[in-house]
């Protein structure tokens, strides 16, 4: 339910507090007063689109604040969970913030959201029907929505709808591949040869430092053996060498340290290096026995190198880059080969045609008893609405499958009796019109799952006794849920429970409107303007005081 709603600096509004309470509550005010602008208030914190014009002249930004209680909702708790919004004990508080660059942000219970997540948070609490709703009456999808609507077929709609566009996903890629299975083929050809000549080279990334390396010390072996060996005579060789005269030196300092201890320590650091010295004349002999010329090894690795780098030129790729190259062609290989697997398509498309024919079939059951409820219902209400004996119905004509399912939706009306069931928008008046959509609007709404019902003009184009069954539809709609409803009509306004009315005034030089909420005798005055215009009389105020005397009963 509705319990405030908050304006700030929004079109003619400065600053607005309103509370409501639950049942039927009436809004109404002269032509121009800005009836409209409260519910397109609250329809901007149910998420509608916005733009700067919405701010009042001179101020930086409109704020709108809606608070509502969830208590009794469900559906609202887990989605409030869901997207981690805390419900405050069952409070939801929707907030929307316009600047005057049009900017907008959004919040539910003081958090940032998308305009797409105060929509649907919107959705659970708030149903509204506006002024021209009936026109659109006269489409076939407006239609088909209310029937899925009252048929509780709604969620199972978006199922065919999604199993529809699967199928036609699948239908599309069977096609595709019929139509470039040559193309493909051509490329598969390719790739087959591609994953065949680089997979015989067995090469990998890693191979390709270390054949470079084995190539450069196998091609430079002669001068690699003869390198140690000349190293290894200038450290090792005989008297010359200079391990020996080394160990000359060392002795001679070692005899000198018998007289000098000082010298000691330079001759321990000499005998040290002789000792590494040693090592590394052992080790430079035998790395130059172990240096052999190969020519055939070297070879083999010339012929290696040769042939990684003409597939890498051939493939136009660096040579440590063929293994990526190898692995892309082998999961496009992949890719095609199921692709080009007819059989396989036909049969994913199958499948999806399976599932959603088995969806459509279940919607359309779930339509045909929905049909029948909506016009016994609608029906009804035809007969206090100056169209007695009028009878309305709902025809499925079966068509081509579609994201609709396997049924096109229309509705058929009699308006009075004696007369013949024809499609809608051949039969009713604008005036017949109306009243049906009010009808079906009434029928819909009762079945709404949103606690809050709001109606803007609806009433818009009857008048007399009709009006007087619009006022107690919507007076015995009020019995069970939160109804707001801008009228015109003093027999709708006289069945409320509550009246507000909304005015205009000059304020700092500037037109601004304003509520409030009516007393008793308020009502009176204000019942008796809309019957009787400018000039109020006491036979007018009688006749108000009348109605809403009948509207208490």
């Amino acid at each position: 339910m509705l319990r405030a709603l908050t304006i700030t600096d929004f079109v003619l509004v400065d600053r607005l507090e309103l509370e409501f309470q639950p049942g039927f509550s009436a809004l109404t005010g002269e032509t121009g007063a800005g009836k409209s602008i409260l519910l397109d208030a609250l329809g901007l914190t149910l998420g509608a689109r916005a733009d700067s014009g919405v701010v009042r002249e001179g101020a930086e930004r409109a704020d709108l604040t809606a608070e509502f209680d969830g208590t009794g909702l469900p559906g609202l708790a887990a989605w409030l969970d869901e997207m981690g919004l805390d419900d405050d004990g069952g409070a939801c508080l929707l907030r929307r913030s316009i600047d005057a660059n049009g900017r907008s942000r959004a919040f539910v219970n003081g958090r940032p959201v998308t305009l797409a997540q105060l929509k649907e948070a919107g959705e659970f609490l708030v149903d509204i029907h506006g002024q021209h709703a009936h026109y659109s009456l006269l489409k076939a999808a407006t239609q088909r929505q209310i029937l899925d609507a009252h048929a509780g077929a709604k969620a199972l709609a978006q199922r065919v709808a999604e199993a529809y566009r699967a199928w036609r996903e699948a239908v599309l890629r069977r096609e595709e591949a019929e139509r470039s299975a040559h193309a493909r083929q051509a490329e598969r050809e390719r790739l087959v040869w591609t994953v065949e000549e680089l997979g015989a080279l067995r090469f990998s990334a890693e191979e390709w430092a270390g054949l470079q390396e084995g190539h450069r010390r196998l091609a430079h072996a002669a001068e690699l053996a003869a390198g140690a060996q000349q190293a290894h005579a200038a450290l090792a060789g005989d008297e010359t060498g200079i391990l020996a005269q080394l160990k000359a030196v060392q002795g001679r300092l070692a005899e000198l340290a018998g007289i000098d201890g000082r010298l000691q320590e330079l001759a321990r650091l000499l005998e040290s290096g002789l000792i590494d010295l040693g090592e590394a004349a052992h080790e430079l002999s035998r790395y130059g026995d172990r240096v052999e010329l190969d020519p055939a090894a070297l070879a083999e690795a010339e012929a290696r190198i040769a042939a990684v780098t003409a597939a890498a030129r051939k493939h136009r790729v660096k040579p440590e880059e063929i293994p990526a190259l190898l692995e892309d062609a082998r999961r496009r290989l992949a890719e095609l080969d199921q692709l080009t697997d007819l059989a396989a398509l036909g049969d994913a498309e199958r499948g999806a045609e399976a599932v959603y024919r088995e969806a459509a079939q279940a919607l359309g059951a779930q339509r045909r008893s929905g049909a029948e409820r909506l016009a016994r219902a609608a029906t009804q209400a035809m007969q206090g609405l100056a169209m007695k004996g009028g009878r309305f119905a709902v025809e499925l004509h079966p068509c081509e499958p579609g994201a609709q399912g396997l049924e096109e939706v229309e509705f058929q009306v009699s308006p009075h009796a004696g007369q013949g069931l024809k499609p809608l928008a051949k039969t009713a008046s604008g005036g017949e019109l109306s009243r049906i959509g009010l009808a079906l609007q009434t029928v819909l709404s009762g079945s709404s799952g949103a606690p809050t019902l709001i109606f803007d003009e609806v009433d818009a184009g009857i008048g007399g006794g009709v009006a007087e069954v619009v006022g107690r539809m919507l007076a015995d709609l009020g019995a069970s849920r939160q109804v707001l409803c801008v009228t015109h009509l003093p027999q709708v306004a006289a069945r409320a429970a509550r009246h507000y009315v909304v005015s205009k005034a000059k304020k700092d030089g500037q037109m601004v409107s304003g509520v409030a909420v009516l007393g008793p005798g308020e009502r009176v005055e204000e019942i008796a303007r809309m019957l009787g215009g400018v000039t109020i009389t006491e036979t007018t105020r009688r006749h108000a005081e009348e109605m809403l005397g009948a509207g208490r009963g």
